[in-house]
């Protein structure tokens, strides 16, 4: 099925589809059970995050991808479910390595069916990822999983660097900037450029698209730290200070170790022991005396930048562009 057909001039700013049209139509097709009945307790534990509806970001931005360069086909709905589908697979077992009691304001798998059942309801939704992409045309597909296949390796490595930097007293703010870029960014990137890879784009506009997603990805992780800390909970739908708790080393946390005073230095040493009710109160007081909100600001906007420098150097016409410039605009000033 064809969502958009190829423009004229006169018809050019009508093409693209704007994030929130293809978000609708990508829940339309996402939204079904994707799993059998029996046994029960396992599929429903792996379908019960999937209807907790999240922002969707890295499958849409696959579509938006393919979009910019050809009418969006039908091996894009498969790969855009397969990111998906991975991206809960990751939500899950994060959950359950990060004991967090809640996702997207609702319980976590592991907290409402048990921690044995998530993790199998989590590697029932990493198969069904590659049942999708094992749907997709042939010539596409080796291209495809390799991406696939390496973004994933990347992902669990990201994610076995945050929980070593949790026992860590010092994290360099390079080694940060990898983790997150394994963790966080490069799923995002990987679903720009598998979109492009449909679309039939050339290699040097998939690198600069891959570039974009993932200085965007770290531009997106500081702004995901900065709304833990600072964020409204209402809005945010996590419980509030839950990096602080766990003691990740984030970039606010990074900042205040490098901008924070002896005494200051002493008190966060202090709290990374400590897991009572004050903790994050305290935390916090200490990162708004060292104006880490503000510098959280300017860093997330270096790296806004940055992405769109790759944005602005591929061979595309600009209304093609436009979509993903508004979205990543909308993401850097978003409050949940």
């Amino acid at each position: 099925m064809s969502i958009a057909t190829s423009p004229n001039k006169n018809q050019e700013k009508n093409v693209l589809q704007s994030f929130t049209q293809l978000s609708d139509i990508f829940e339309e097709k996402f939204s079904r059970r994707h799993f059998p009945e029996d046994p029960q307790q396992l599929y429903d534990a792996s379908q019960y995050l999937l209807t907790v509806r999240g922002k969707r970001i890295r499958p849409v931005m696959c579509l938006m991808a393919n979009e910019m360069f050809e009418k969006i086909n039908e091996d894009s709905f498969a790969v855009a479910f397969a990111i998906e589908l991975f991206h809960n697979f990751t939500l899950i077992h994060d959950d359950i390595m990060d004991r967090a009691p809640l996702r997207r304001g609702m319980e976590t798998v592991h907290t409402k069916y048990g921690e044995s059942t998530a993790l199998l309801a989590g590697d029932v939704v990493l198969i069904t990822a590659y049942e999708n992409l094992n749907c997709i045309n042939n010539k596409y597909l080796h291209s495809i999983l390799n991406l696939f296949n390496s973004t994933a390796k990347k992902v669990c490595e990201g994610q076995q660097l945050d929980m070593e930097f949790e026992m860590q007293q010092q994290v360099s703010f390079d080694d940060y900037v990898k983790m997150i870029g394994l963790k966080t960014s490069v799923l995002l990137a990987a679903s720009l450029q598998m979109g492009a890879i449909l679309g039939g784009a050339g290699l040097g506009n998939q690198d600069n698209l891959y570039e974009f997603g993932k200085n965007l990805g770290i531009a997106f992780q500081i702004q995901d730290d900065y709304l833990d800390a600072f964020g409204d909970p209402q809005k945010f739908g996590k419980k509030p200070g839950g990096d602080i708790m766990a003691n990740k080393k984030t970039f606010l946390w990074l900042r205040a170790l490098e901008a924070a005073s002896s005494q200051q230095k002493n008190k966060l040493s202090e709290l990374l022991l400590r897991n009572d009710e004050n903790k994050i109160e305290e935390m916090l007081q200490v990162y708004k005396s060292c104006n880490i909100d503000d510098w959280a600001k300017e860093l997330k906007q270096k790296y806004f930048a940055l992405a769109m420098r790759h944005l602005e150097e591929m061979a595309v016409v600009s209304a093609r562009k436009k979509p993903l410039s508004q979205l990543a605009e909308y993401l850097m000033d978003r409050d949940v």
